[in-house]
């Protein structure tokens, strides 16, 4: 009887494991995607010293042919490329391209502005790490 019961599990875990399609050898469970202690412009990071810490996050989407405006941002902002290209301009002639699947710190307090050079929609997950009460993006020619 305890032989039959353990082939039985056997048989009803792969079945489970097959009805969700997944085989652990085609997936990482975790898939690390960034790790670092500095910005894309080697800036170390630091939080803020003051008032209550704020995480927001949003999908940015760019069409073909649209820039983001120049701005900056006074924390730490975290960006995850779910699909297409982005070309960021930073001071001193840097430019930087972040492709899909790419992860980055984005620079603090330094203007730059993203935009869309391909012929797909970019979309970017955005995590802004700032204080409650703060905007987490300044425009320059809007502030």
């Amino acid at each position: 009887m305890f032989p039959r019961f353990i082939a039985l599990t056997a048989i009803l875990v792969g079945l489970a494991s097959a009805s969700h399609g997944h085989d652990a050898r085609d997936y990482q469970r975790v898939e690390p995607l960034l790790d670092t202690k500095t910005t894309v412009l080697d800036q170390p990071l630091a939080y803020p010293q003051h008032g209550d810490a704020k995480i927001q996050s949003a999908i940015v989407t760019l069409l073909p042919g649209e820039e983001t405006g120049t701005h900056s941002h006074p924390y730490p902002t975290y960006g995850y490329i779910l699909s297409g290209e982005l070309t960021v301009a930073y001071p001193g002639g840097i430019e930087k391209v972040y492709r899909q699947g790419e992860a980055v710190m984005d620079a603090v307090n330094e203007p730059h502005n993203g935009r869309n050079d391909g012929s797909v929609p970019v979309r970017v997950l955005v995590v802004f790490m700032g204080v409650d009460g703060e905007a987490n993006t300044h425009f320059p020619d809007k502030d």
